[in-house]
């Protein structure tokens, strides 16, 4: 009876992983750009010296739903949405890039175009602008600028957004939560991908996580219930134990 105790923790266990997998897609409902982690059992039979026996469970992440999410209009310059297989990329702290669908850019005090804390990277390496201009981004990524005080006429261009092109199959997500090319996450071990210039952006527009809270509180409550089944098993399989211990006591 060990037998089944040892494979309802396997599977109680892997249950508990996909939980945290869903509650970290839950958490990310409102986060511009999100691509919600997909999770899956996988089933692995025990093989030994003799037949095969028994067949444990093993969560597994086969990758992120590359579904859209809804594109809404918000009228800030410097907002933009990417097309389905469209990625911006930033600098990694390691100087590597990353990629993200985020498109709500961030000018520092400085100057300098950021997404998510990091680096908005141009054709020519990180964006910045003249502090205190107004910059606005064309569908092709190019960006141009208005010095405080110039005229409208004044307006320059000052650089290009380096826009990817990359199926969803072809990138896995980084525990930094950016995305990087499959089989080759780690930090600095990739090589950047190359622009596309026949990419157009959505200026004045953000695409929202594909994160279904409905679905995803659903699925957080089936999960629950899968692990609480697994834990009751385990407890029952002890109780028949102890209960079978006592018999050979008696006997």
């Amino acid at each position: 009876m060990d037998r089944a105790i040892y494979t309802a923790m396997g599977a109680a266990s892997a249950a508990l992983n996909r939980q945290a997998i869903t509650a970290n897609n839950l958490a990310n409902a409102s986060t511009t750009g999100f691509r919600a982690e997909l999770t899956a059992y996988r089933a692995v039979p025990v093989n030994g010296p003799s037949v095969p026996t028994r067949t444990l469970v093993v969560e597994s992440t086969p990758g992120s739903d590359s579904t859209m999410g809804a594109v809404h209009q918000t009228g800030r310059d410097l907002d933009v949405a990417l097309p389905k297989d469209g990625w911006l990329a930033v600098q990694l702290p390691d100087g590597s890039e990353g990629y993200t669908r985020n498109g709500s850019i961030q000018v520092s005090s400085e100057g300098a175009l950021n997404v998510q804390g990091l680096p908005l990277l141009g054709d020519g390496g990180p964006l910045s602008v003249p502090p205190q201009s107004q910059v606005t981004v064309a569908p092709d990524g190019t960006l141009s600028v208005l010095g405080a005080g110039d005229q409208p006429t004044a307006v320059a261009q000052t650089g290009k957004i380096k826009l990817v092109n990359a199926p969803a199959a072809t990138l896995q997500r980084g525990d930094d939560g950016f995305f990087h090319p499959a089989g080759r996450t780690q930090p600095g071990n990739a090589a950047p991908l190359p622009a596309d210039p026949s990419l157009r952006l959505m200026p004045g527009m953000l695409e929202s996580s594909n994160v279904s809270p409905v679905n995803t509180m659903v699925e957080m409550i089936a999960t629950a219930r899968n692990f609480d089944m697994h834990m009751k098993l385990i407890s029952t399989v002890d109780e028949n134990e102890k209960s079978a211990n006592q018999l050979f006591t008696l006997g």
